[in-house]
């Protein structure tokens, strides 16, 4: 229960500096995680980013201000915008009208609710892992970036792929896979807003084509999980679960390193394709 604790002590945390500007190390701290590992966390169980929490609990809080007769320029710098102009773009885009309009009797708007962690026991089914001790290497293939707002990343990531089979990319990276196969490897993440993904393989000893990289993936522990079903929809779900259940039961942190999904040959539309994800631990 101290995960739990220290979570919901966190969101309290921000909920009660909302005008301020965020530190997320201090929230990190009183959640007792890294930075990293208390964004990634909160993303992969909630959906949403950090940052695009406060966003919305502050646009929330916002029309509340506004709709008791606050002056729109003192509601906007309360919450953090600098000028009126992008206040107003923001309300707009979450509430579908202006800040004068919301104004207006029976104007409709939009309320995302303050969150907090509790325990559900659902009885899943078990999830198969390992702990493996591995080497740094390196990785070359394609990479493109992907933001993790509104859930999109699980919309770009298998749009990626798609783009990388009809381009030639994915047949000339399979041409070149090694013992672990085909990996997507999520890297250089930034504030939980973005990460940076490739479609590669184990580095091989011949100058890379136009358009291709190289990357370092340093030597971890790594907790890996099996998958198994239809992709994307196994490897996505297999990925919440070891963020929302795993992790909490065991006392694991993200270690700060790439994740990395190990793809074998086989059918990636089969109810019975086994694939990998690879997380990097500490205790």
């Amino acid at each position: 229960m101290d995960w739990l604790d220290s979570m919901n002590d966190a969101l309290e945390y921000l909920e009660a500096n909302i005008t301020e500007k965020l530190d997320i190390e201090k929230v990190a701290k009183i959640a007792l995680s890294s930075t990293f590992h208390f964004q990634r966390m909160y993303h992969m169980i909630t959906g949403v980013t950090i940052a695009e929490y406060i966003r919305r609990r502050r646009l929330t809080l916002a029309a509340q201000d506004i709709i008791s007769g606050e002056k729109i320029i003192n509601v906007a710098y309360r919450y953090g915008y600098e000028t009126p102009e992008a206040f107003t773009k923001a309300f707009g885009k979450m509430h579908g009208i202006s800040p004068t309009a919301a104004r207006e009797p029976g104007a409709n708007l939009k309320a995302y609710p303050k969150l907090s962690f509790h325990i559900s026991i659902k009885g899943e089914k078990d999830m198969n892992y390992k702990i493996v001790e591995k080497g740094s290497f390196t990785v070359i293939g394609k990479q493109t970036r992907i933001t993790m707002v509104d859930g999109e990343n699980f919309i770009q990531i298998p749009k990626f792929w798609d783009d990388c089979k009809k381009d030639g990319s994915y047949e000339w990276i399979c041409s070149k896979a090694g013992k672990l196969g085909v990996l997507g490897v999520c890297k250089d993440f930034d504030n939980s807003e973005g990460f940076n993904y490739m479609i590669g393989v184990e580095k091989i000893k011949e100058p890379l084509p136009k358009g291709y990289i190289s990357a370092t993936i340093p030597a971890a522990t790594w907790a890996v999980f099996e998958s198994v079903g239809k992709l994307p929809e196994a490897i996505q779900d297999i990925t919440r679960r070891i963020f929302s259940e795993w992790m909490p039961s065991t006392g694991y942190q993200h270690d700060c390193a790439p994740e990395i999904e190990v793809y074998p040959e086989g059918d990636f539309y089969s109810p019975d394709y086994r694939c990998e994800v690879w997380i990097p631990i500490k205790k």
